[in-house]
């Protein structure tokens, strides 16, 4: 697939703030259908998958734009540093987020959120040899809880679809497929 099926002839900035920009592309096809694009730009961010033999931990909290708690692997960005190294960011989280640092670090891969509206992607991490420290949760992780099970129990919470994180799913499916899990 080439980068000239779609031509961008314009791009403004709808909006922008700390965490994204949003702008309306102009496009033209190789057909010269036009049409607007309207993409989301967020930093690239990482997911954590912390494992302990046969323990994996959570971290739960409140999600607003679905109004519930949700669990989900330890994950974020640094926005006031997007070009951060993914290894250093996924470290930073982890401690950020369970308070345990990791002697042991395999990459996963890098996945696409939502590339049709969305240009950001995510840095997968399996972390073994866990430390517990102390966590340092942002303002916006308030009410954040690290949880603990069995990967069994982690499964069948996927497949009743009490985890609803696409990104907890995909991250754990990928690695399970690398036989990193």
């Amino acid at each position: 697939m080439s980068s000239s099926e779609i031509k961008t002839t314009h791009s403004k900035v709808v909006y922008q703030n700390r965490w994204l920009t949003l702008r309306e592309d102009g496009i033209e096809r190789d057909s010269g259908a036009t049409g607007i694009y309207t993409v989301v730009d967020k930093p690239d961010f990482v997911v954590v998958i912390p494992l302990d033999g046969e323990t994996v931990y959570l971290v739960e909290q409140f999600r607003y734009p679905v109004g519930e708690r949700q669990m989900e692997f330890p994950q974020g960005a640094w926005e006031d540093n997007p070009d951060a190294d993914p290894l250093e960011l996924a470290k930073g989280e982890l401690q950020e987020e369970t308070g345990f640092l990791a002697s042991e670090w395999h990459y996963v891969g890098f996945q696409y959120l939502a590339y049709g509206f969305c240009k950001q992607g995510y840095h997968i991490y399996v972390a073994k040899g866990l430390t517990m420290t102390q966590t340092s949760l942002e303002p916006e992780e308030e009410g954040l809880v690290t949880k603990s099970m069995p990967l069994a129990d982690f499964e069948n919470l996927i497949l009743s679809g009490d985890i609803k994180d696409a990104t907890t799913c995909n991250a754990f499916g990928l690695a399970r497929l690398k036989k990193l899990i």
